[in-house]
C-alpha cells in the first residue's frame, strides 16, 4: 500500500490528499483498499501530492505467464463452477427441511 504509507508519512488524511489532487475522499479510500486501481499517471500524481515519488525497481522474480494448458484447466474449472451455480435453486423454501434420521 504505497499510497496509504505515503499519505500517512505526510501526515495527511484521505480528505486532505483528495483536496490536494482534486478528487473525492471516497476515491482515495477505494485506491487504498484496492477496490479501485489508479492509472500509473494518477498514482504518480497522488504520491507527488503526498510528497513521495513513484519509482520502478527490478522484480526479485520474473513474472510468469500461465501456459496454455494452465489457462485451459482454469477455464474448465470456472465453467464447472458456473454450471454448478446455475443448478442451484433460485428460490429458497419458506421452511427448512431436515433429513429424517433412522434409528438403529
Amino acid at each position: 500500500m504505497a499510497l496509504r504509507e505515503a499519505r500517512e508519512i505526510a501526515g495527511l488524511t484521505q480528505a486532505q490528499l483528495a483536496e490536494r489532487v482534486g478528487t473525492s475522499q471516497a476515491t482515495i479510500s477505494a485506491y487504498e483498499n484496492g477496490t479501485k486501481q489508479p492509472s500509473v499517471a494518477t498514482l504518480s500524481r497522488l504520491l507527488a501530492a503526498a510528497g513521495a515519488r513513484l519509482t520502478v525497481t527490478a522484480a526479485e522474480q520474473a513474472v510468469r505467464e500461465p501456459s496454455a494448458a494452465q489457462l485451459k484447466r482454469t477455464a474448465r474449472s470456472l465453467a464447472d463452477v458456473l454450471a454448478l451455480a446455475e443448478a442451484l435453486p433460485v428460490r429458497h423454501r419458506a421452511a427448512l427441511g431436515y433429513p429424517r434420521l433412522q434409528s438403529q
